[in-house]
């Protein structure tokens, strides 16, 4: 298990169109689950309403968790996702 945590930067928190490409980016790994965790509460980032559902505001801490076969491959490019998107 590899995990990151990450402040959103973006003003614009996470809204629809990142996370629908966070959830299409977590679904390439067929392997490997990656969650997402606000506060208390964790999902997995393939499934983009319960993404949606965490809030995600800009300076918010999330922490980014990948378990599985490909987890050094999806920690890596989970990470370039969040600076690039968020």
């Amino acid at each position: 298990m590899k995990q990151f945590t990450y402040i959103v930067q973006s003003p614009h928190g996470l809204h629809a169109r990142p996370a629908g490409l966070l959830a299409k980016q977590a679904k390439t790994y067929t392997d490997t689950v990656i969650t997402l965790t606000k506060g208390n509460k964790t999902v997995k980032a393939s499934q983009l309403l319960r993404v949606l559902n965490l809030e995600i505001q800009c300076g918010d801490t999330i922490t980014v968790t990948a378990e599985g076969a490909e987890e050094d491959t999806a920690w890596n490019d989970m990470q370039a996702f969040f600076l690039l998107n968020l």
